[in-house]
């Protein structure tokens, strides 16, 4: 092969290399990277820091989530949601309400490697689970000086974690890693949608495509969720993950059992970006591995650069 001929082959080579590295959320040192998590550019990202975030009316505003990279919506028990805000790129002062784990969280956040995890506490019967898991457990009994109780609601919707202390506390975390999502230009096929519901049994989410912000605003039980940092919740993408939700053996406090979404498998979606909603289909064969959306092409269902909420809805 001619000299130049090799010189373009590597160029191009090096290029591809490049591309790849910056979609899988891996830079050289000292250049700045792609999020896996956001499809954005970040220059000095956090290990993975995911926090449970109380949901139900009397706890809500939360405190946080307008800097997430990623919220999970949860089924939990007697049909009410949990969420699980996911941060890397920038950490807020102060995330909370803070609440329980719950079994879904392991399988859940296993794709992540070995995320830190701030929660309140879990079932007796899940601690063990816990432990064992690759999750670095981060409560007010293994760090108290990073949670406290405000005195502006009552037991248990008045925890609060402060993220930098939770951080510190948990030096081996892993920093971000590719877990399936992948970014890019809106793809041919979505059909305009400017509103799109889903329901538990006993709350409701909406999520409202608004023009002029490039955003859908989040609402639940029919009234915007505000932050308490000020504004609306807002996605760039929203993704609705059709999962098996089993029962588990682990109850609450009135003797409801624990719902399990069922995050390894796979099942329908809906996309919601750009004002288009696309139908598309989720894979993830282990827990390790991340989970991939594709379009009935079986071309990559790319989101929309930014923050992403990605509801787990009963299939």
């Amino acid at each position: 092969m001619a000299a130049s001929g090799l010189g373009r082959t590597v160029t191009g080579l090096a290029a591809a290399v490049g591309l790849v590295a910056a979609l899988l959320g891996c830079s050289r040192d000292g250049e700045p990277q792609v999020s896996p998590f956001t499809g954005r550019t970040v220059t000095d990202p956090s290990p993975v820091l995911a926090v449970k975030v109380d949901n139900v009316p009397v706890a809500r505003p939360p405190t946080g989530l307008s800097v997430a990279d990623l919220v999970y919506v949860e089924p939990v028990e007697g049909g009410a949601s949990r969420l699980l805000a996911v941060f890397s790129a920038q950490r807020p002062q102060v995330v909370g309400p803070v609440r329980s784990a719950r079994e879904s969280d392991i399988e859940l956040l296993a794709s992540f490697g070995r995320p830190a995890l701030g929660y309140s506490g879990s079932a007796p019967e899940l601690a063990d689970r816990l432990r064992d898991s690759s999750l670095v457990l981060l409560t007010p009994e293994r760090t108290d000086d990073a949670f406290f109780r405000s005195d502006d609601r009552a037991a248990p919707h008045n925890l609060y974690g402060r993220p930098e202390r939770l951080l510190a506390a948990a030096r081996d975390a892993s920093k971000p890693r590719d877990i399936g999502l992948r970014f890019g230009p809106a793809p041919a096929g979505g059909q305009p949608t400017t509103s799109h519901d889903v329901a538990y049994s006993a709350t409701r989410m909406s999520f409202d495509w608004q023009s002029g912000s490039g955003r859908w605003l989040v609402s639940f039980d029919g009234q915007p969720l505000t932050l308490a940092e000020g504004g609306q919740a807002v996605a760039t993408t929203v993704v609705v993950q059709r999962v098996a939700v089993r029962q588990s053996a682990i109850s609450d406090v009135l003797g409801l059992p624990s719902p399990v979404a069922q995050t390894i498998g796979s099942g329908d979606a809906v996309v919601l970006r750009d004002g288009m909603s696309y139908q598309a289909r989720w894979s993830r064969n282990a827990a390790d591995a991340g989970t991939s959306f594709t379009l009935p092409s079986g071309d990559p269902a790319l989101l929309a650069t930014g923050p992403v909420w990605i509801v787990l809805a009963p299939a």
